[in-house]
């Protein structure tokens, strides 16, 4: 089977005290039942520390945070476990943040997560390149009919090539958006994807007109809240958007494949769509601002199951709005 990766993948490597905003910090961190085990195991100071914070809940166990971070976290801003028991101590979790895994059967895809700070940086600055590969041992039978994953893969390599070619991301996306559509309606009938991404770009011109920005702002702010952060910069938006095509092709390349659990393209490319307009709007740091956004949407199963019902149930991310903000940006960048 084949192993693919982004090209900056392996330059990642946790910078530990010098990250701007640690892992440890807000989140409540899974523990696998096996990790769970030992630690319970532990003798001494660190095993008596980890008895006493490890709580079992109806979806299993968590380390409970303390002060808003998690208890393991020393003062030095490294971590006790690490420094105490190494590297392999860790439970899932943070052995594998930032990193991602999807395993399409036949083929594994690996990532990282924007909402890490280091791998944010990677992300966004790193000059991008299709993904590299590597044949490795295994692989399963894939479960899906193969000619829905070749849909999916030649529409994300089409929107991921688009997506780079232009200077104007504004544009990219209003043609993102109808293109999804289009590959949709290819994948519901089981037709032949008729169009393309340039004959999309004929029809952006019908939806110019204002749109409604503090709608998609609104819709973000009746989303889980994780930190203040999060909240002033929803109330205090940036005059001046800030647009990033590595954004939109980091959640490409994450989501776009994920349609083929549920045959939902849509509410994933207008995910895409609400993700970089609200990033690009908030303007600031581009890396924190996305990194920030990631953390508090992305990391939230509850948040970003909101975003895709609220794809076809909010008037903030109809295609008459979304189309209408990312036009008038169009022609704004022009």
């Amino acid at each position: 089977m084949k192993l693919y990766f982004p090209s900056y993948y392996h330059s990642f490597h946790c910078i530990a005290s010098d990250c701007p905003d640690s892992c440890c910090h807000e989140w409540t961190v899974d523990v696998d039942p096996e990790t769970a085990e030992k630690y319970r195991a532990l003798p001494g100071n660190l095993g008596d520390r980890l008895r006493s914070v490890l709580q079992d809940t109806g979806d299993g166990t968590v380390m409970t945070i303390e002060n808003g971070r998690c208890p393991m976290w020393r003062d030095d801003g490294l971590c006790r476990i690490h420094a105490e028991l190494g590297h392999d101590a860790l439970c899932k979790t943070c052995r594998d943040f930032p990193r991602l895994t999807h395993d399409y059967g036949d083929f594994t895809e690996l990532g990282l997560e924007l909402s890490c700070p280091e791998a944010a940086r990677l992300i966004l600055t790193t000059p991008y390149r299709p993904m590299l590969f590597q044949a490795i041992p295994g692989g399963t039978e894939p479960d899906y009919d193969p000619n829905d994953m070749a849909l999916l893969l030649h529409s994300r390599r089409e929107a991921l090539t688009f997506m780079q070619a232009t200077k104007n991301v504004p544009y990219a996306l209003a043609a993102l958006l109808l293109y999804a559509h289009d590959v949709q309606a290819a994948m519901d009938s089981g037709e032949v994807l008729s169009s393309t991404l340039e004959s999309c770009i004929e029809e952006i011109a019908h939806y110019r007109g204002q749109g409604d920005i503090s709608a998609v702002f609104d819709f973000f702010r009746g989303l889980e809240i994780l930190t203040p952060q999060w909240k002033q910069r929803l109330d205090a938006p940036s005059s001046m958007p800030n647009w990033n095509p590595n954004l939109a092709c980091y959640f490409i390349e994450r989501y776009w494949l994920q349609a083929i659990s549920d045959f939902d393209l849509l509410c994933r490319v207008k995910f895409v769509v609400s993700a970089c307009l609200l990033i690009g709007y908030l303007g600031g740091n581009i890396i924190e601002t996305a990194q920030l956004f990631s953390k508090e949407i992305e990391n939230d199963p509850d948040n970003m199951e909101a975003i895709f019902e609220g794809a076809y149930t909010s008037p903030a991310l109809t295609d008459a709005n979304l189309l209408a903000l990312l036009t008038k940006e169009c022609c704004d960048e022009n």
